[in-house]
């Protein structure tokens, strides 16, 4: 398993643009970062479990059917590529308040089941930076450690930005740079991957 290429993942896919974070954003916009805490934890808390719960769900499918995992995981790559030119080429606007009340934990956990993004990141992590073999459960922990390790410090900035940095963020140029620079630290992440699927199929 390649460590550092899954926390480049990790870091890249939580720190750019996104469902949670746009609303996390809002939060922080709207009601600071106190009262944002419990979305906060939510997210934190709720896509690693979800990632085991998926990662581990589809494991046995694996075992039956292994050319399923190469499958998934060309189809992962292509559209982790794919999300890397979107937002390498995401038009700039404004952040956008929303009114109402903040979400709870048990609110923002539950949102990780319904958000898109969520579910193409816990299946494209799975099957993208696993290994089939007796430690795949490992894997899987492993992999939802990192996202909550290394995720929760991205999440927190964008409460941070909506709370302190609204203006910077609105920004053309420095959003252009930004979303540049995740865009190619997320291909950089998946050399690995491309790597091994070359040999897979020169073998």
């Amino acid at each position: 398993m390649e460590y550092l290429a899954i926390i480049a993942f990790a870091i890249t896919t939580c720190v750019t643009p996104g469902p949670n974070n746009a609303m996390i954003m809002a939060s922080g916009l709207n009601y600071g970062i106190r009262k944002s805490v419990p979305h906060y934890l939510g997210i934190c808390l709720g896509f690693p479990a979800m990632v085991v719960a998926v990662g581990l769900g589809i494991s046995q499918l694996f075992d039956r059917f292994p050319v399923l995992h190469v499958l998934l995981k060309l189809l992962g790559v292509a559209y982790l590529s794919y999300l890397a030119y979107k937002i390498a080429t995401a038009p700039v606007t404004g952040s956008n308040e929303t009114h109402g009340k903040p979400f709870t934990f048990v609110q923002a956990a539950a949102f990780q089941w319904v958000n898109p993004k969520a579910w193409v990141l816990a299946i494209g992590a799975t099957v993208t930076y696993t290994v089939l073999g007796e430690a795949y459960t490992s894997q899987v922990l492993l992999i939802a450690l990192i996202f909550l390790v290394f995720g929760a410090p991205c999440i927190m900035l964008w409460l941070w930005f909506g709370a302190s940095l609204k203006s910077i963020l609105q920004k053309p140029e420095y959003v252009k740079i930004f979303n540049l620079s995740m865009a190619t630290l997320l291909m950089l992440s998946l050399i690995p991957v491309f790597l091994d699927l070359f040999e897979q199929f020169t073998n």
